[in-house]
């Protein structure tokens, strides 16, 4: 493992604070609003043939991008292979199992349990990348996940979501997890919009077979919704988002870079309420609170010596 690898990043000035901010911002809004965005799309067309047509078409669009604006191919060999190892994790089958999900979880506390991604990120990275595990991020872990465990025994206890939609939520949780660390270990610092590219071709082909082997194109239901869910899929969430996540976790260390997520749960709850309707219960706010808690727990830097 290269020093590079397990380093945290130097301190930021300000003008690049400003800058991850506006990257933050505008990763944490496409990113909680993706949810929602699923949610409409699967209700008209079966979710891993959804997927793999929005893959395949993401990274047509940006190699085709990409040649025409005359971007240079800089990619290794390993870095291709790192990068198709980053879309079998952090789309075919983080998105893949995220959508099958959808079908009997609500998008709000879909968004909710992805929310613990900087938790879970937290003990692999104390393991695999050399950052520090404290008491205080122990016990942010401990009140994170109470806080999840809360919402969810909320939400089965009322019926409205399902145990086995909650258990995929949670395989598409570690598999995002996989693909974070995957990135802080072995993925180049430059090269990202073509990488992206190879990223959504190479889950495209993961998820081709299963969406051809369990699911039927006769299946879909062809409404302006679909079309337009399946638009911002591709530009806002498979291109843009990405490329924005890739850039966050090139500027920060992993614990920090996931620890954005703590604004997805109520941002995800906002547009499944505005965009699907979905009611919001009390406990789903109250749940928030040791989430938020514990992940600024998990992440707040040490006080300087």
């Amino acid at each position: 493992m290269s020093q590079l690898a397990i380093s945290t990043a130097p301190p930021l000035a300000a003008t690049s604070r400003v800058r991850l901010a506006l990257m933050v911002l505008g990763f944490v809004l496409l990113w909680s609003s993706a949810f929602s965005a699923g949610k409409i799309a699967v209700a008209d067309c079966p979710p891993l043939i959804f997927l793999a047509v929005r893959f395949f078409a993401a990274g047509v669009l940006m190699m085709a991008l990409a040649a025409v604006s005359g971007i240079p191919w800089t990619l290794t060999r390993r870095d291709v292979a790192v990068f198709a190892a980053l879309g079998v994790a952090n789309q075919a089958v983080y998105l893949g199992i995220g959508y099958v999900a959808l079908k009997t979880v609500s998008a709000g506390l879909a968004a909710l349990i992805i929310s613990a991604n900087p938790i879970v990120t937290a003990v692999f990275a104390a393991a695999l990348l050399g950052e520090r595990m404290t008491w205080r991020k122990l016990i942010g872990l401990l009140l994170g996940l109470c806080g999840v465990a809360f919402v969810v025994q909320s939400r089965l206890t009322l019926g409205t979501d399902q145990l086995s939609g909650i258990v995929l939520c949670v395989l598409a949780l570690l598999s995002l997890v996989g693909g974070t660390i995957l990135f802080k270990l072995f993925a180049p610092g430059q090269g990202f919009w073509i990488g992206n590219g190879v990223q959504s071709l190479a889950a495209g082909i993961a998820v081709l077979p299963f969406a051809l082997g369990f699911e039927s194109f006769h299946d879909i239901v062809p409404s302006t919704s679909l079309i337009l869910a399946f638009a911002y899929n591709v530009l806002f969430v498979s291109v843009f988002a990405y490329l924005l996540w890739f850039r966050i976790l090139t500027v920060s260390g992993a614990t920090a870079a996931s620890s954005y997520h703590f604004l997805i749960p109520p941002l995800g709850m906002m547009f499944g309420w505005l965009l699907l309707g979905e009611h919001l219960e009390p406990a789903d706010l109250v749940g928030i609170v040791p989430v938020a808690l514990g992940i600024y727990l998990v992440t707040r830097p040490a006080r300087a010596a």
